[in-house]
């Protein structure tokens, strides 16, 4: 662990080991013992930040606030969701008509290789039949 990414853990994390990512808790402990001065500045910086925040006063909100904030919350999810949905359906068919699209050219292209290819096999046939001597050999064409 290097020194910024030790201090970007107690930055985000504070002091208390126990709030630490517990993958990453084996390496700043390593890198403790490592560089035991370096990391015991960082640490009682973020120790004094930690008593600092635990001794503010918790606010309180009325529920009044809170019905407000809760109540605009959801007509603005249910507006995103509105308009989400506009997007989506219009999104839908498009998609709907490209796949209705690619369906038609994949048929009339069909169509248009299968008459191509079968030409030369009924012109084999005729040559074929024309080319038969008796009445035993004769073939119907098909």
């Amino acid at each position: 662990m290097t020194a910024e990414r030790f201090l970007a853990l107690i930055a985000a994390y504070g002091a208390d080991a126990r709030r630490w990512p517990v993958d990453e808790r084996a390496a700043a402990e390593a890198f403790m013992a490592a560089q035991p001065e370096a990391a015991r500045a960082a640490l009682a910086e973020a120790d004094a930040v930690d008593a600092l925040l635990h001794a503010s006063a918790t606010p309180r909100v009325s529920m009044a606030l809170r019905d407000r904030v809760i109540a605009s919350a959801s007509e603005a999810g249910l507006k995103a969701r509105r308009e989400g949905r506009r997007w989506l359906d219009r999104l839908a068919l498009a998609l709907g008509a490209g796949w209705a699209v690619a369906a038609c050219a994949g048929v009339i292209a069909g169509v248009f290789m299968t008459s191509h290819f079968t030409a030369d096999a009924q012109a084999d046939a005729v040559l074929y039949q024309a080319s038969l001597l008796g009445v035993d050999d004769t073939e119907v064409l098909g």
